[in-house]
């Protein structure tokens, strides 16, 4: 009951005949993109030093 190669060709072509190669490329681009800059922004945060805490007397 897997999916073969042939049924995701298929469901591929559909989706390029729905989209076109234009708006899909854009698509992952955009998406490349968040990636990268999530991963750039958790990696400033783990270099980053931790704030040190004042005790108030």
């Amino acid at each position: 009951m897997g999916i073969s190669i042939w049924q995701l060709l298929i469901i591929l072509l559909i989706v390029v005949m729905l989209f076109g190669t234009k708006r899909l490329r854009n698509l992952g681009s955009d998406l490349g993109g968040a990636i990268s800059g999530f991963r750039k922004s958790v990696n400033e945060g783990e270099n980053s030093p931790e704030p040190v805490k004042q005790e108030i007397k």
